[in-house]
């Protein structure tokens, strides 16, 4: 879709599809952060390269429908080698950002940190493929980016180590989504892009997780311990289930979404889960968000408000996006 629906009432589905994505993210979010916390804290002791993996095949079997509609004769495509370093730069990103919960990085920095992303998307639009950049658009960026800024601490308890992880995962994501822009401009379907990515998910995630295993005497604690393939039990092994339920039935969220409505409308939306995820992960888990969390959530939000309010009746074609 080139502009925002013109019927009020499908684009509001779209919308309350989006608050539910968001909402459900929020819910996966949190049990990323219980799986790989030791049992001594109250967790679960899962490593997060394990986590991730079983997380996408579990998502990946509930999918089956999804991609059965799609048709398997999507996989036909003259860039395979495109689709694949996607497919890994997606799955290296998913690693990156569930080993900040494993290193104890609180729910509402990971996910507030991820506004970042919009940024690195621009930057790689412009300088891999040529695009250009709206002020409208850049300037939300940088607010966003500012966002980010403030919920990390710059200036009181310095930018760590730790809070760089969120931001490594945004970057490998952009890189992600500089990619698909990419492979569209070559003449890729929608129902080729959405396919190759379901299907190669789960074989790179398997990948990882071997290389994860064997490296581990030379990775950080939390990414490789133990077997493998090792599956947590009772109630630990029902929390993974569950995350991987939520993933899958976020990306159905997703698709009804962006089916139903123009991205840049749904962006204010999907911000939501910014809040949402420092709310859970303070009521269910007791992850107080600093006095920071605010007012930087805020502008994140008032960015994706911007940028909707910009483009709601002229939408700039051929623009970096984000």
């Amino acid at each position: 879709m080139n502009q925002i629906s013109s019927s009020p009432i499908v684009a509001t589905t779209g919308a309350l599809f989006m608050l539910a994505a968001s909402l459900v993210f929020a819910g996966s979010n949190t049990l990323q952060s219980i799986l790989p916390t030791p049992v001594e804290y109250g967790g679960v002791g899962m490593s997060s390269t394990g986590m991730a993996f079983w997380q996408y095949l579990i998502a990946s079997i509930l999918a089956l429908p999804l991609i059965l509609r799609i048709g398997l004769g999507n996989l036909r495509t003259a860039h395979p080698l495109a689709h694949e370093l996607r497919a890994l730069v997606s799955a290296i990103g998913v690693h990156v950002f569930v080993y900040g919960y494993a290193s104890g990085v609180p729910i509402w920095q990971m996910v507030t940190l991820l506004a970042t992303g919009p940024l690195f998307i621009i930057v790689g639009s412009v300088l891999f493929l040529g695009e250009k950049v709206s002020p409208a658009r850049l300037a939300a960026a940088l607010l966003g980016f500012m966002g980010a800024i403030i919920i990390s601490g710059v200036g009181t308890e310095g930018l760590g180590l730790q809070a760089l992880i969120p931001i490594s995962a945004a970057a490998l994501w952009a890189a992600t989504d500089v990619l698909t822009k990419h492979l569209t401009r070559s003449g890729e379907s929608p129902e080729t892009l959405t396919i190759s990515l379901l299907v190669l998910m789960t074989p790179n995630h398997l990948a990882i997780l071997l290389l994860a295993n064997a490296l581990g005497g030379v990775l950080p604690a939390g990414l490789a311990p133990g077997f493998p393939f090792a599956l947590p039990e009772g109630n630990g092994l029902v929390l993974l289930l569950l995350l991987g339920a939520l993933t899958a039935g976020a990306q159905y969220l997703l698709a009804f979404a962006y089916r139903n409505a123009d991205a840049t409308y749904l962006q204010p939306f999907a911000d939501v889960k910014v809040l949402l995820g420092g709310l859970i992960g303070w009521i269910a888990l007791g992850q107080e968000p600093s006095v920071w969390f605010w007012p930087g959530a805020l502008l994140i939000i008032g960015a994706s408000a911007f940028i909707f309010w910009a483009e709601k009746n002229n939408p700039p074609a051929h623009l970096a996006t984000a």
